[in-house]
């Protein structure tokens, strides 16, 4: 019997869909191209919206009931089937996740033990900082000062000439540690002048060539993943040296630079008349730089009210070491920190005169300073030492005489 109404029920279903195909009954047309299954009372209702007269053979009541309950049977069971599938998914992966969870608990704890780790190596790397060697401070013995003729004709036998520096030739390391006294007896003249320059010259340029190569390290530092404790000292040294408290980077850079040789010689040539100055001769004082300590010497008619006095040095590298250290430190000098390092962005090249402008807070008389450094460079020529360069030698500190 169950068999005759299955029977039934098909043929009645295909008589249907027979005739909504025969008279073109488009919501059953849009039902079949979506895939879904109408039921035949759907199938009837669509008929009789559009005026067709059903079959007469249609299904009881009865098998359409147990028709549907069929449907729903299978839909149930297929749920049923999909819901013991996710459980048991779930019982045969909690091993692998199980390990997962286990794995990222381990990561972490890991992480926490490298952290305690690096903590202790951090506070190890500061306890042999404390007790590394501080960078000494060289002692001089050899501070005699030759008179000018003989400086002279020590540069003449050396083949030291501007004209051929000029052109290009490389200076020689050859650092005097005090100036002739007697300079001034050559008179306010171009062989004064020249002298001056040959004393001063090599001194900026072994300052510079020490920054270019201490930069050049910095930079390499910064290009590592990961740097050694040696690495890490220095790093810290330097931000001593050029006096940055938050250990900037940035800052680091912009001030770890050079300065310009014509604006060095210029500088020291009107702070000292071109090396004749009292505190030039005795105080090796290149660039008028005061203190307020001991270690100074008094300028004579001082005002009363003024304490200061002009800082002497040992050598005269250490007033040029001293001089490139408040440029590239104080912030009366920002402005020209700022303008060499977009200098040095632009196109690498950093002239004095592009820079003289940013110095007029290093003299009371401002802009007239200024104006001052640049004659003395124009009227001298010094831009043509901007590009020199110290004859690479053995000698790795260069001839002290």
């Amino acid at each position: 019997m169950t068999k005759k109404i299955e029977k039934l029920f098909k043929s009645y279903r295909d008589q249907l869909l027979h005739l909504a195909k025969l008279y073109s009954v488009v919501e059953i047309k849009s039902y079949a191209r979506s895939s879904k299954r109408l039921t035949i009372s759907q199938l009837e209702l669509l008929l009789i919206k559009n005026h067709i007269k059903l079959p007469n053979n249609r299904s009881s009541d009865k098998a359409i009931a147990k028709q549907e309950l069929r449907e729903s049977t299978i839909t149930n069971v297929y749920l049923t089937f999909c819901i013991i599938f996710f459980i048991g998914s779930l019982i045969l992966t909690r091993p692998y996740i199980k390990k997962i969870v286990n794995e990222v608990k381990f990561t972490y704890v890991a992480e926490e033990y490298k952290q305690v780790k690096d903590n202790k190596k951090i506070e190890k790397i500061e306890k042999i900082e404390k007790t590394e060697k501080p960078e000494v401070k060289q002692e001089y013995e050899n501070t005699i000062s030759l008179n000018a003729k003989t400086t002279i004709n020590l540069f003449n036998d050396l083949g030291y000439d501007l004209k051929a520096v000029r052109a290009g030739q490389k200076v020689k390391p050859i650092y005097l540690t005090k100036l002739p006294k007697d300079i001034n007896s050559l008179g306010n003249t171009k062989e004064k002048r020249d002298l001056f320059i040959k004393i001063l010259l090599p001194l900026v340029l072994a300052e510079n060539a020490k920054i270019t190569d201490d930069r050049e390290r910095l930079f390499s530092i910064l290009n590592k993943n990961f740097n050694t404790i040696g690495e890490r000292v220095w790093l810290k040294r330097r931000f001593v040296e050029y006096k940055i408290e938050d250990k900037d980077l940035s800052k680091l850079k912009m001030r770890m630079d050079i300065i310009p040789v014509s604006i060095a010689i210029a500088q020291a040539a009107n702070e000292s008349g071109w090396g004749t100055s009292r505190f030039a001769l005795e105080g090796n004082a290149l660039f008028g730089q005061w203190t307020w300590s001991k270690k100074g010497l008094s300028p004579k008619n001082k005002d009363p009210n003024k304490t200061h006095k002009v800082l002497q040095f040992q050598i005269l590298r250490a007033s040029v070491e001293a001089y490139k250290n408040n440029l590239n430190t104080h912030n009366a000098y920002r402005e020209f920190r700022e303008k060499r390092a977009q200098l040095r962005g632009k196109n690498g090249e950093i002239i004095g005169l592009d820079l003289t402008k940013y110095l007029k807070k290093y003299a009371s008389i401002g802009e007239k300073y200024v104006e001052i450094l640049e004659s003395i460079i124009n009227k001298n020529s010094l831009v043509d030492f901007d590009k020199a360069n110290l004859l690479p030698t053995r000698i790795k500190k260069g001839v002290e005489l």
